[in-house]
């Protein structure tokens, strides 16, 4: 046999299961007021060899720097035009017209996400949001894009009623036959994806006392075995993206695909943000990597090679709520690498993920945070307002909690035992941390739009006490 036959072989092999393996994309999100120009940005997308990106927009300039890129990219339609979509198909007609058929097929927009997590939306967009899919879907009809152009709108983890163990998971009732039914047939008959928005860290922040910092960064573990199924996992990233395949089981929709639009791990937060480091960020996003682009499907679905977009390309400045917040990005906004990490089977050659750190998961509270907390060892978590969020955000978002979002809110009503103090923040925390203790603490249960985070102390505002459980 030739000596090197062997060895090109097995090259050949690697190729070979490569080519069958996932894809890695990046977000583009642009709030913040120092970020390059969109010509730079796709420069730097293009060296990294990033082959797809998503905006949140379909901002004229970023679309033209695009053109001709090669790069695939997944537009938005935002969360506050999906009535007018939904009421008017000429407007959704125009959209199109304006925002797609004018740069397709040069820029190459594969996808466009009808709303962002709308079901979390504090604005109840919600029953806007099928028939917004469908209109823009028969306007890409009109102009003979939609075989090319595929429809989709991103969930949060949120909208599972159950998400352990994975084998459980389950959409929340209520939205099953108004939502999810239609949606699902949807995305059937269009041939197109679900796409799902999973973040590990939000998970592990909220869980810290009983998931492994190792088992939630891809590292070497024991694993967890599903009591449902006896599937083994390595990683928290796979059990959550089961939970969804289980739920879309569930409801007989197992040929429906799926693209992770969102997931990612801070480099920094706030005490009380356990687990947000340079260190674990470059370990999450590194072995993410990793393990997408050398194949393999999930425990539950071993052939579904997944697409998945890392949030995201820049630090944000301009963006609401906690430090981590502000930073999620793989860049500072100099283009300079917040970690270095691979996006490439190339790349991954000589790649070596970063070692556990002395302090694994992060600072851990020693002092009282914002909001009145006292100290606490219990392991408790709760949900509370973020006094940063600004009035109209808070109000929103606890009309949300309050009403569509059944949040117990009678303590806080007048005369109540939790109206004093009389507060937007202090009424606002406790239908939040209601809410959230209601939905089982899962993970995107504390978001709000960016208007309340998980602190793992004892909120104390007055003589009002914050349950931990329902």
């Amino acid at each position: 046999m030739d000596p090197n036959f062997l060895p090109c072989f097995l090259l050949l092999l690697c190729i070979v299961a490569f080519a069958d393996a996932g894809s890695v994309g990046v977000n583009y999100g642009r709030i913040a007021n120092n970020l390059p120009s969109a010509v730079k940005v796709v420069n730097l997308v293009k060296s990294q060899g990033l082959e797809r990106v998503k905006v949140y927009d379909t901002d004229p300039a970023v679309l033209k720097a695009l053109s001709g890129s090669g790069i695939k990219v997944t537009v938005d339609l935002p969360n506050q035009l999906l009535y007018s979509a939904a009421k008017y198909p000429n407007f959704a007609r125009s959209w199109v017209q304006k925002n797609i058929v004018a740069y397709h097929p040069s820029t190459q927009i594969e996808a466009i996400a009808v709303g962002n997590e709308v079901f979390v939306d504090p604005h109840n967009t919600t029953k806007f949001l099928i028939s917004a899919m469908k209109n823009i879907h028969q306007a890409l009809v009109k102009f003979n894009l939609h075989s090319s152009i595929k429809v989709s709108s991103p969930i949060a983890l949120s909208a599972l009623q159950n998400s352990y163990p994975s084998s459980a998971g389950s959409f929340r009732p209520e939205l099953i036959e108004p939502v999810f039914r239609p949606m699902l047939d949807f995305l059937r008959q269009t041939g197109s994806y679900l796409m799902v928005n999973a973040y590990p860290f939000f998970a592990y922040e909220s869980n810290s006392d009983v998931i492994s910092l190792d088992y939630a960064l891809f590292r070497e573990n024991p694993g967890v075995v599903d009591s449902g199924n006896g599937l083994k996992y390595f990683n928290l990233f796979d059990a959550q993206i089961d939970a969804v395949f289980a739920a879309l089981s569930a409801l007989k929709y197992d040929d429906v695909k799926m693209v992770v639009t969102e997931t990612g791990w801070p480099s920094k937060g706030d005490e009380n943000e356990v687990g947000a480091s340079v260190e674990n960020a470059a370990a999450y996003n590194g072995n993410l990597v990793r393990r997408i682009l050398t194949g393999g499907g999930t425990p539950l679905k071993p052939q579904a090679d997944l697409t998945v977009y890392l949030f995201a390309l820049f630090n944000e400045n301009e963006k609401d709520g906690p430090t981590s917040e502000r930073n999620y990005g793989l860049f500072y906004p100099s283009q300079q690498k917040v970690y270095d990490i691979p996006f490439t089977v190339e790349g991954l050659k000589n790649y070596k993920a970063p070692s556990r750190s002395p302090v694994s998961g992060g600072q851990q509270v020693s002092a009282p945070v914002r909001g009145g907390v006292s100290k606490s060892t219990t392991g408790n978590t709760w949900c509370v307002a973020n006094p940063d969020a600004g009035k109209e955000k808070l109000q929103a978002a606890l009309d949300f909690a309050c009403g569509e979002g059944g949040a117990d809110c009678r303590p806080i009503q007048p005369e109540a035992t939790c109206y004093n103090p009389n507060t937007l923040v202090a009424h606002s925390s406790f239908a939040f941390n209601s809410y959230y203790q209601k939905k089982g603490r899962g993970m995107g249960d504390c978001y709000f739009g960016g208007a309340a985070f998980v602190v793992t102390q004892e909120p104390k505002f007055g003589e009002c006490e914050f349950p931990t459980g329902y």
